[in-house]
């Protein structure tokens, strides 16, 4: 029954339209971003469980630090199994962590939510959030920027489906939002499951030694690229690799320390702005971090990885100097200045996979992403500790309005200084960690390399 997971099952026929892969790819990333929406069912929670913010707010925590942890452990066993299995696997995880939740929920104890959604869920997001991308950058190696945006934008529009409709679903089941909770997480686990099934039963993966009509893959592209191939456990032992990181992580922990706070901020600053004005705020920024997530990747096919990421970092820096500067004069500037930087945090998640492409080579891609997403872990961490934290200092000390947000802004606009000196120093992987050293780079031949590790996993 299992065996129409395997790898050898999913390879495509001749003819194939890789442009079925990414509606594919899209369906798992929509589905996961649901995470990004956690915050509709936070009030419920706190009037089911009597609980605090901080002990709702563990709950996304606990799922953000296990995305990046799974995708770290589960990356190379995806390399080698296939995106189909890894997809079936995160559908599975994903839906168990509502399903445990509801039980958590429905019995009154908060522990098997943190079980259920953050560690279970959080498993299913991470094997969710890598499966498809190095297929992607399989499928289009011509344009590996423009591939894995349009999947991981859908990591970033997720909330835009699932907010709504999480809303419908609690005032659909019960007048009293916690009486809607259970239902609700059971309907969203019925529903996400049948979404990611269905995107796993479309992927496919390239026959060993296919490329595009027409493209003849070049030895060298970029000053980036060393023209071999890495594998995941040489990668992590390069300084590259670790810059990357870096890079990701300061980029990532920036972004987070608006979106996080979008909200209050805005009403902070400007006093006159209403709840309902604040909200459609936050909603601006989550189409900001999607148009981001596309426009940004596919743009740095043309300019270069390195490139487009020192304007993440370096235009990211002015643009927090700017916010903390100036942007309390107009609620226009704030929003610009706030939707800019939510471009730049949304590119950088799209970007990172054709950047670690073009640096260590596509044959095990997938399993170096999912070792970097452990920055995005730490940043889910350190972003909202930084800002909270001179929050709650300063609150102490009766400052109020912009003044409450002046020093942790000042702070990201040093985080992002790192990072833009992290992303100038990374360098072609030297030779001695090649996998085929005393070869010329050949997409084929690698191509064929990931086929036979799929078929030794039988």
């Amino acid at each position: 029954m299992f065996a129409v997971l395997d790898r050898s099952r999913i390879v495509a026929p001749a003819g194939y339209n890789r442009w079925l892969v990414p509606p594919a790819a899209l369906a798992v990333h929509l589905s996961i971003g649901q995470v990004y929406a956690l915050s509709v069912f936070k009030e419920p929670l706190r009037d089911r469980f009597d609980a605090s913010h901080t002990e709702i707010g563990v709950i996304f925590s606990i799922a953000i630090v296990m995305l990046g942890l799974s995708a770290a452990v589960g990356g190379r066993w995806m390399e080698r199994n296939g995106p189909r299995k890894a997809m079936a696997a995160a559908a599975l995880a994903w839906a168990s962590g509502f399903v445990i939740g509801s039980v958590g929920i429905a019995t009154g104890q908060l522990w098997l939510v943190y079980f259920g959604y953050g560690f279970i869920g959080g498993i299913g997001l991470g094997l969710g959030y890598i499966s498809p991308v190095s297929t992607l950058i399989k499928w289009f190696p011509d344009r590996p920027g423009l591939a894995t945006g349009l999947a991981i934008m859908g990591f970033g529009g997720g909330a835009m489906l699932a907010s709504p409709f999480s809303n419908f679903l609690l005032g659909f089941f019960a007048d009293d939002p916690a009486d809607a909770l259970v239902p609700s997480w059971l309907t969203l686990a019925v529903f996400y499951a049948c979404l990611m099934a269905l995107g796993a039963a479309v992927i496919k993966v390239p026959p060993a030694g296919w490329k595009p009509a027409g493209w003849v893959p070049k030895e060298k592209t970029r000053k980036l690229s060393s023209g071999g191939q890495v594998n995941a456990r040489n990668a992590i032992r390069t300084p590259a690799f670790w810059l990357l990181w870096i890079v990701l992580f300061t980029n990532v922990t920036a972004g987070i320390g608006i979106l996080e706070n979008a909200s209050p901020m805005i009403q902070d600053f400007f006093p006159t702005v209403t709840v309902a004005v604040a909200a459609g705020f936050v909603g601006v920024l989550s189409l900001s971090n999607m148009a981001g997530r596309i426009g940004w990747s596919s743009l740095s096919d043309v300019v270069g990885r390195k490139r487009i990421y020192m304007l993440y970092l370096g235009v990211g820096a002015i643009a927090y100097t700017a916010l903390a500067t100036v942007g309390g004069g107009s609620v226009a500037v704030f929003v610009l200045l706030a939707v800019l930087i939510l471009t730049f945090y949304g590119g950088g998640f799209a970007t990172i996979p054709a950047y670690l492409k073009d640096v260590f080579g596509d044959f095990e891609v997938g399993a170096i992403h999912g070792r970097l997403l452990t920055a995005w872990s730490a940043a889910g961490i350190a972003g909202p500790l930084i800002v909270n934290g001179v929050l709650d200092r300063l609150e102490a000390t009766g400052a109020t309005g912009p003044d409450l947000y002046r020093p942790s802004l000042f702070i990201m606009v040093g985080v992002l200084t790192v990072g833009f000196i992290a992303n100038l120093l990374v360098r072609a992987v030297h030779p001695r960690f090649h996998e085929h050293q005393d070869s010329v780079p050949d997409h084929e031949r690698h191509q064929m390399a990931v086929a036979s590790l799929g078929k030794e996993g039988k």
